[in-house]
């Protein structure tokens, strides 16, 4: 099942993909205000009734909002590519973590905005993991109960603000972009067997495979978990692969008017297009 948040007139929905457009299912559990809180219900769901009728939206009369938008968390991963950690020297054995905010998060087809104050703006394409069950202190054995489903991310990198930490490097408005849907678990038997992709237009500037990543998804989520309580609507991104532009030569940065594409197997593509910053004066 691909599930997806969206907007319609402003107001924000959410709903089933299908053949022929876009099931909208806040109108059929308006108790659950978003995605977020729908997935924390979805085994509960008879998920075979939520077909029994058709689109109620063509996919080009809406428009995409991140899959989560309102995620309490969203705790990214570094550094969990082999060819990354080369790219980058990166020797320490342990997981390099940060913080995105939700407002810093587009949707598919939506502008991922170059800040102005910024000549570094980097391309990172990656696997989202959307947690649908709480937990804490979650063995490895049993994480992947925890997972409602995965998505594409670009987890833009304004590399020229990113130091020694991460957070203002990740954090600029419309700079991570989420979708365009997200893939219930029940459909990937797999997550560690997949095919990621991240063109620029039209380019392939990254390819690997999650079977590659350094620490596997549950592994991830019992490190996560063992510190941080983890809830419905949480979102782990996974980590890029290599082949970012701070790194190429000469250096490959986003520009205004540049399309970016994240392809991941069994998933989907998202796809955006690089606008500017526009700057306002206080």
């Amino acid at each position: 099942m691909k599930l997806a948040s969206f907007s319609i007139n402003h107001v924000q929905h959410y709903g089933i993909i299908i053949e022929d457009g876009i099931i909208d299912l806040k109108k059929r559990f308006p108790h659950y205000s978003s995605l977020k809180y729908f997935l924390a219900h979805l085994g509960d769901i008879d998920h075979p009734r939520l077909y029994d009728r058709s689109a109620d939206y063509a996919l080009d009369e809406v428009t995409f909002l991140p899959v989560i938008p309102d995620p309490q968390k969203i705790l990214c991963v570094g550094m969990n590519y082999q060819a990354k950690r080369e790219e980058f020297n990166e020797e320490s054995p342990a997981p390099t973590l940060f913080i995105r905010f939700a407002d810093s998060q587009t949707g598919h087809r939506c502008p991922l905005i170059k800040p102005h104050l910024s000549e570094q703006f980097d391309y990172e394409g990656e696997l989202a993991v959307i947690i649908g069950k709480a937990g804490r202190h979650i063995p490895t054995s049993a994480a992947l109960e925890h997972v409602a489903g995965y998505s594409c991310y670009m987890d833009g990198s304004v590399r020229d603000w990113q130091h020694a930490w991460f957070t203002a490097g990740k954090n600029w408005p419309s700079t991570g972009s989420f979708g365009p849907w997200m893939v219930t678990a029940d459909e990937l038997a797999d997550p560690q067997t997949l095919n990621i992709i991240t063109r620029l237009n039209g380019k392939v500037v990254q390819e690997d495979n999650t079977a590659h990543m350094v620490r596997t998804i549950p592994e991830l989520i019992a490190y996560i978990s063992a510190f941080c309580p983890l809830q419905p609507g949480d979102v782990i991104l996974t980590g890029s692969p290599g082949g970012v532009g701070k790194k190429r030569q000469p250096p490959l940065f986003l520009k205004p008017g540049d399309i970016t594409e994240v392809e991941i197997e069994q998933i989907g593509c998202l796809i955006n297009t690089v606008a500017e910053e526009v700057k306002r004066d206080s």
